[in-house]
């Protein structure tokens, strides 16, 4: 997994569930295997795609979803295209809660070093890349062609917190099945979940299996171990 999503802890034996929301951290259980016995507002784009071989100016590829949400911590995405660009032309990025150039071509003029432009040569992508997003950098950012009139296609960058929520038992007898669940909010947070035992992430092989889904709750992960042994003690995250 890229970026866990959030995080909560437990400890306390026969807690069935505990929770926290943290910047960058994780989620964790700790399992002992005994023996037996023992907001997003649509942007209106300003620039249509022609119709093939009606236009020899600069004009906007399609770039999907506008609406982009991202996770705190992660990096944000805004990627802009723009087809049959003029050596002359520039592409600008601007953010609209204060009307700041944030660039101009490659040359990033926000002090904020979290920013950077990304442009493969000879590609015609400008993506706006936001490092370690923030709750703060949400908002309208604008992708600007300097032609006459200007060009201009707005983007919703929405960053939020996840919750996790991890729930299970703590004490399981050896040669039975470890079930743990983990459950990160809001529903539709971006990136993936992975599992991690002591530190190590875990494999989906052998006797570990790791189910991840989108419901209506969330994105809901579950881990099973079938045939635990007391070398699967220890302290789960996710």
């Amino acid at each position: 997994m890229p970026l866990a999503a959030a995080a909560a802890t437990t400890t306390a034996v026969g807690r069935q569930m505990a929770s926290t929301s943290l910047v960058v951290a994780c989620l964790a259980v700790v399992v002992v295997v005994v023996a037996p016995g023992s907001h997003a507002d649509e942007v209106i784009e300003t620039s249509q795609a022609p119709s093939p071989g009606v236009s020899v100016g600069p004009y906007f590829l399609s770039p999907g979803s506008r609406n982009v949400t991202a996770t705190v911590g992660q990096t944000a995405y805004l990627p802009c295209r723009v087809a049959q660009l003029p050596n002359e032309a520039q592409v600008s990025w601007i953010r609209k809660r204060d009307l700041h150039v944030m660039s101009s071509g490659m040359v990033v003029f926000a002090s904020d070093q979290r920013f950077q432009v990304v442009h493969p040569e000879k590609s015609e992508n400008w993506t706006l890349h936001i490092r370690f997003a923030q709750v703060r950098d949400s908002g309208v950012y604008e992708c600007q062609v300097n032609t006459e009139p200007k060009m201009s296609l707005g983007y919703h960058l929405n960053v939020v917190d996840s919750l996790a929520i991890l729930q299970g038992p703590e004490y399981v007898r050896a040669g039975s099945t470890l079930n743990l669940t983990c459950t990160v909010t809001p529903p539709g947070s971006p990136g993936l979940i992975y599992w991690y035992h002591n530190g190590a992430m875990l494999d989906y092989e052998g006797l570990v299996a790791i189910v991840t889904q989108e419901q209506a709750a969330g994105t809901v992960s579950s881990l099973t171990i079938s045939q635990a042994a007391p070398s699967h003690s220890g302290n789960y995250t996710c």
